[in-house]
């Protein structure tokens, strides 16, 4: 099917934006507040519209999302709704309003549900700041059916969690498991929402993120053979 051309200014402003990131931009590219600026000049909401379109399906990713782009570059990932098409501007139920993003915020302590970092928390080694923004976790129920159920995340765990799962079932059969001192370990890490790690604890995170040559160096401190 012909598409109608992104440059036909009877089309709404987000119509066109949509065609122009289909025919111009291409799934894949990316583009920037001044390239929207220049493909409709004089029309001061464009980037409003283009946005607008993740409302519908649209995939667009920010530097929050992938953090290989710039903080001007926007990705243009994948096509949703051709809104262009009588009766397809449907908003997509997925989409969350400003109030609901909040409550979720929130709700999730407004720190990252994965890292635990808050925002514009720096994180260690690096002069980065933190984001938190709300992704999307796919969840497997004890029924064995799946949920899409939304949890704040930084911008670093969203991009490197976005193929992740989570299983309620094995978390639940899990604790199940559990008796005495476990159990009440658990509850107590749970209530408190928060768990300190020991040092032990820490060495051992840190010892797993060295390069293959640095653990031998750690192994050989502790009497042990290299790996």
């Amino acid at each position: 099917m012909t598409l109608p051309s992104w440059e036909n200014e009877k089309l709404g402003t987000m119509k066109r934006a949509a065609l122009w990131l289909l025919t111009v931009v291409q799934e894949g590219g990316t583009f920037t507040k001044e390239d929207v600026k220049s493909a409709f000049p004089g029309i001061s909401q464009a980037d409003r519209r283009v946005r607008d379109l993740r409302d519908y399906g649209w995939k667009i990713d920010t530097h929050r999302e992938d953090a290989s782009l710039g903080q001007s570059e926007q990705r243009f990932v994948a096509a949703g709704q051709p809104v262009w098409e009588p009766g397809k501007a449907t908003k997509s139920s997925a989409a969350l309003t400003e109030t609901q993003r909040r409550a979720i915020l929130t709700r999730d302590g407004n720190r990252c549900r994965s890292c635990g970092i808050t925002p514009g928390q720096t994180y260690s080694g690096t002069f980065e700041t933190a984001q938190i923004d709300i992704a999307r976790r796919k969840v497997k129920l004890p029924n064995g059916t799946w949920s899409v159920q939304p949890i704040a995340e930084c911008n670093r765990c969203r991009v490197g969690g976005r193929t992740l799962e989570a299983d309620l079932a094995g978390v639940l059969g899990g604790v199940q498991k559990l008796g005495g001192l476990q159990l009440q370990t658990l509850k107590d890490w749970v209530a408190a929402d928060e768990r300190e790690f020991s040092i032990v604890e820490r060495l051992w995170a840190d010892f797993r993120t060295l390069p293959a040559e640095a653990r031998d160096k750690v192994r050989a401190s502790l009497g042990l053979p290299p790996a």
